[in-house]
């Protein structure tokens, strides 16, 4: 791997945390449904691979979609959606 390579694999994984960080107010609204949508886009059929190891590239999606501070960001969303799925199940 070249140096400007690791640098810019560098900066992104910096990065990522910090464009979460920013976003984390609407995360913490609407978390679960951003996330959601986002996984659909990145994991559709006509979409490029997060990881090509023939390449070796890897997507910046793979840095967003495994960074823990995004999964935590969208926890409490997450977790009122299925309140409310469960208890609008039980109520029918």
């Amino acid at each position: 791997m070249r140096y400007e390579e690791r640098a810019r694999l560098a900066a992104v994984k910096a990065l990522v945390p910090l464009a979460i960080l920013v976003a984390s107010p609407v995360l913490l609204i609407a978390g679960a449904p951003i996330r959601r949508r986002y996984l659909r886009y990145v994991y559709r059929d006509e979409a490029p691979q997060l990881l090509d190891k023939e390449r070796g590239w890897v997507s910046v999606h793979y840095f967003v979609v495994t960074h823990p501070l995004l999964q935590w960001f969208c926890w409490p969303t997450d977790a009122l959606a299925r309140l409310i799925e469960r208890r609008g199940s039980t109520a029918s």
